[in-house]
């Protein structure tokens, strides 16, 4: 019996430390390729909580934008940030955008966008990216990636000045794991960046 708790108890332990390796994995640097590039248009023409919206058509503001799904916990341990964030500097000029990609791709239901959004308490504009395209000409564009809930913040001029490569970013305490020390700096490297751009003429 102690023999079935102990190693109940390891595999646990192993499955833990192997999530917060995951966590940890993903380096800022992999979305070095795109710093610097115009933001690629999104196209898109379903939205939640907004009417369609165009980067081109969002100059001056600055832009932080995220794919997710509902099928992602990485996706709802960043949403509260995501809303932080957007209640935070919303009145400033940021515009927080999350594009919804369904796994697998080819699912156009809209209904199910906007369940989603609103079981993450997210109030900020929503899109669906139901075949990927946009994911694909921001980021995939026949590339290995490590995941596909990227984030992007864009400055006034619709140039990309950061990319976070996926998994989460949060406001967790530090001392939490490896895995979550990393997710709670990127959250903080964003945030730094949002509120250098915004200071940005």
């Amino acid at each position: 019996m102690r023999r079935a708790v102990y190693a109940g108890v390891l595999g646990l332990a192993l499955i833990v430390f192997r999530q917060e390796s995951q966590l940890a994995a993903f380096p800022v640097e992999e979305g070095a390729d795109r710093i610097g590039a115009a933001a690629p248009r999104l196209a898109l023409e379903r939205w939640v909580n907004s009417s369609p919206l165009e980067i081109a058509n969002l100059r001056g503001r600055v832009v932080l934008i995220r794919w997710w799904t509902d099928t992602c916990p990485f996706c709802a341990a960043t949403a509260p940030a995501l809303q932080k964030l957007q209640t935070k500097y919303g009145g400033l000029g940021l515009q927080v955008i999350g594009v919804f990609h369904p796994k697998p791709a080819g699912d156009w239901s809209v209904e199910r966008v906007r369940e989603g959004a609103k079981r993450l308490n997210m109030n900020f504009p929503v899109a669906l990216d139901a075949d990927w395209k946009a994911l694909h000409r921001w980021w995939l564009d026949q590339r290995e990636r490590s995941a596909t809930s990227v984030s992007f913040v864009i400055d006034k001029r619709g140039i990309i000045r950061y990319v976070h490569p996926g998994v989460e970013f949060h406001e967790a305490a530090a001392g939490e794991g490896p895995g979550h020390d990393a997710c709670h700096a990127q959250f903080h490297d964003i945030e730094q960046t949002i509120i250098r751009l915004l200071a940005e003429p």
